[in-house]
């Protein structure tokens, strides 16, 4: 197998062993016939164009005459999923794994992770992956190099990633018309899309944030590892019997120095201000094309908001994806109010700089960002 980035292992993890593993327990896709798979693509890459000119005259984020840097829009199975990850992954990631490489020597607990190896740790990721994706419908991944298999725009930027069978198994699902589902979901993620061509420092802002983050980290490898077992082994058919859990913290939260936690916020209200926007420019473009709107916005919040099963509410709570559930309402709400009180044009002053971005109190109290960006600059 060819290696993701380069050599399959970098001490810490085996990033091809994860690869392997994911695309081995990846849960087969719904059944469709090979003429019916080739329209399923057709129709989202028909759908992604769509949404590009419906987000572009909802948010009017990019001046008209302005063309921004183009990305690709990539149609991918579970498979082409994780493999996009785990190359952004170990690009994103790649400080911290030196960092934890370097520590693994001058620790009581190196010897027992040499043993361990980067192997296990890569298995242990290739289950979480699996898991993650059966559930993502799209994503804009904007951190892995271009590759062949992985093309970007013309300035090392990301691309728009759709993934198929997901978004088929979920419509078939809740039960509603597919063309209208599939346009509905392209709203979402060709917001996000719109986000980053249209704000050229975003991609490198989050960035800096997530290696500030990373770089204050201090922990111990094993740490790191046990709980990954922890998830692996929720996957495999649970804890051990007998054992306690420890109170439910998440992978995030083991690793919150001071520092990280101040960071973190940041990184929250962030990523709260974008997933709330797309929710907010889905809703409002939604009904001028998706004739079905309210009954999918309906179904899909109450699948959203009680997760699949047990086993998916402990994973979801692992891993922080709960949180990810609160960026989506918080953020909303956020967006939702300082379009009534300033409108679009208005809003869309938060794309200036980082200095006007929320912060993670204003995403809570909007009225605290009106002032300080509007009343601030009007004064």
């Amino acid at each position: 197998m060819t290696g993701i980035g380069g050599a399959g292992t970098s001490g810490m993890v085996d990033w091809n062993l994860a690869v392997a593993t994911a695309t081995r327990l990846v849960r087969p896709g719904p059944d469709v016939s090979r003429d019916e798979a080739r329209e399923i693509v057709a129709e989202l890459r028909r759908h992604a164009k769509a949404a590009e000119e419906h987000v572009r005259a909802f948010t009017r984020m990019i001046p008209e005459g302005v063309e921004p840097e183009d990305t690709p829009v990539l149609v991918v199975d579970r498979a082409g999923w994780v493999k996009a990850n785990v190359a952004g992954f170990r690009e994103i990631l790649r400080p911290l794994l030196d960092k934890m490489q370097e520590r693994r020597g001058n620790s009581p607990a190196g010897a027992v992770f040499g043993a361990v190896g980067g192997k296990v740790t890569g298995v242990e990721l290739g289950m979480l992956l699996s898991f993650l994706s059966s559930r993502v419908l799209g994503q804009y991944e904007t951190f892995a190099p271009a590759s062949r298999d992985l093309p970007a725009g013309p300035g090392g930027g990301g691309r728009l990633l759709l993934v198929a069978p997901n978004i088929v198994h979920v419509e078939r699902e809740l039960d509603v018309p597919p063309h209208d589902f599939r346009l509905w979901v392209c709203l979402h993620e060709e917001t996000h899309r719109t986000q980053f061509t249209a704000v050229p420092w975003l991609r490198d802002h989050l960035e800096s944030e997530i290696q500030a983050f990373l770089a204050a980290t201090e922990v111990d490898p094993m740490t790191v590892l046990e709980r990954l077992r922890d998830a692996a082994q929720s996957l495999a058919g649970g804890r051990p019997e007998g054992e306690e859990d420890d109170g439910g913290r998440s992978l995030v939260e083991l690793v919150q120095t001071p520092a990280q936690r101040e960071i973190l916020g940041r990184l929250t209200a962030v990523m709260s201000l974008l997933e709330g926007h797309a929710d907010y420019v889905m809703d409002g473009v939604g009904p001028q094309v998706v004739p079905s709107v309210a009954e999918i916005r309906e179904k899909f919040k109450e699948r959203r908001a009680k997760g699949a099963s047990r086993l998916d509410m402990a994973l979801r709570k692992l891993l922080g994806l709960d949180a990810k559930l609160r960026q989506y309402r918080d953020g909303e709400r956020f967006v939702r109010a300082v379009v009534e009180e300033v409108g679009m044009d208005g809003f869309n002053r938060v794309w200036t700089s980082p200095n006007t971005l929320p912060t993670k109190s204003e995403i809570a109290k909007p009225a605290e960002w009106v002032a300080r960006v509007h009343r601030k600059a009007e004064s």
